[in-house]
């Protein structure tokens, strides 16, 4: 059995981040697990713009040296804003090569506890033993379909995480369910690429995040309402980019505060490209039916649609319980909240040696952990976090 001092579950920006910060802790010997940035290459359209802001889709290294600027200069590739995917996933991998040239691309297929560390066996069969685990694996598991789909074949209904190649739906009627990003962007890449689109909407209206021209183009007024990761509201913005104070307000403020950062919006820059969609709010899908090849969907205005396919653009509903490798003694270990483990200070669980990142870890540490612009503040602290308890 090959030993190492952590093992970190996850090559997405999250995972690469804390083991660059990790790496250049002396004397330890960290590994990465998992094919880089995969989630993003394999279940993001492809076409597909970021919606964070340059300032928030850097990968984290300890010296700031391994940033979007630096791949554009090393590489040539230039870096524009919105990033489109396809560039940020090719930094996403530049980055790996810089930071972690020898990653371990094998899948780990089970975590258990050992002794006084943890066993990681790999899909080939292999095992390792680490005194830590810092679990980076990412949301794919937590894509959320709403129960009253979950009878309908792949084929008719998909959650928008399971299409990387949305051109298979050209000539297509396609609904659209959701009113994120998520939601507004795929409608507008399913359109343009010559689907026939409709987008359902249960609130009254589409939120865009327009622009401002005195709140965010006016540099010193901007810094004052907004910090760079743009995650929130005027004034929250920083509240929700300092997680170390998020973390210290009553729990209901957490809650209500957490909520309001993040919900669902589109991009000022998709707007133009959304408006010829059609897209009825205040209408839910109550039920939906295969008739043959085609699906029929009854909406809450007791209207009836027709299509080819429905697209749930439907979020992701953070479950650590979802994640297949995880046994059952270490989960009946673990403090959860709400499917969330609940993490102290350097991101380690109730069961010592256990660390989560990413989106498990917005219940302790708000919500800029569901974005990549978090993953600067999580490698630093559950570095600070190793080191100090050895």
């Amino acid at each position: 059995m090959t030993t190492c001092d952590v093992a970190i579950v996850g090559a997405g920006p999250y995972g690469l981040s804390a083991a660059a910060h990790l790496r250049a802790a002396n004397g330890l010997d960290v590994r990465v697990f998992g094919e880089p940035m995969s989630f993003w290459e394999r279940h993001m359209p492809k076409g597909m713009l970021l919606r964070s802001p340059l300032a928030g889709s850097h990968l984290s290294d300890p010296s700031r040296s391994l940033t979007l600027q630096a791949y554009q200069k090393t590489s040539g590739n230039q870096i524009t804003a919105p990033l489109p995917l396809y560039r940020f996933t090719d930094y996403g991998r530049w980055f790996q090569s810089q930071a972690v040239p020898d990653l371990d691309s094998r899948k780990v297929d089970r975590v258990e506890k050992n002794g006084a560390g943890f066993r990681l066996t790999l899909e080939d069969g292999e095992t390792w033993k680490a005194r830590r685990v810092i679990i980076a694996a990412g949301i794919m598991p937590f894509a959320w379909q709403p129960p009253e789909f979950k009878h309908l074949p792949f084929t008719l209904a998909s959650h928008a995480c399971a299409h990387c190649e949305l051109s298979r739906f050209a000539g297509k009627k396609v609904a659209v369910i959701g009113a994120g990003q998520s939601a507004l962007e795929s409608a507008a890449l399913l359109r343009e690429m010559g689907a026939e689109v409709e987008v359902f909407v249960r609130a009254p209206f589409v939120r865009w995040l327009w622009r401002q021209k005195w709140f965010h183009t006016f540099k010193p007024v901007a810094r004052l309402l907004y910090a760079p990761p743009d995650v929130g509201q005027a004034g929250l913005s920083h509240i929700v980019a300092r997680p170390n104070l998020f973390r210290r307000l009553p729990r209901p403020v957490q809650d209500r505060w957490g909520k309001r950062a993040i919900r669902a919006a589109g991009a000022a820059w998709l707007n133009p490209r959304c408006a010829p969609i059609r897209i009825k709010t205040s209408t839910s899908v109550i039920s939906a039916s295969p008739r043959g090849e085609r699906l029929s969907l009854r909406l809450s205005d007791n209207t009836e649609r027709f299509v080819d396919h429905m697209l749930l653009a439907t979020g992701y509903r953070v479950d650590i319980s979802r994640y297949p490798f995880l046994t059952g003694q270490i989960l009946e270990s673990i403090r959860r909240i709400n499917g969330y483990p609940q993490l102290d200070s350097g991101f380690q669980t109730s069961m010592p040696g256990l660390h989560f990142l990413g989106a498990p870890a917005a219940w302790s540490f708000g919500p800029l952990m569901r974005f990549v612009a978090g993953a600067e503040f999580a490698s630093r602290a559950v570095t600070r976090g190793i080191l100090r308890k050895g």
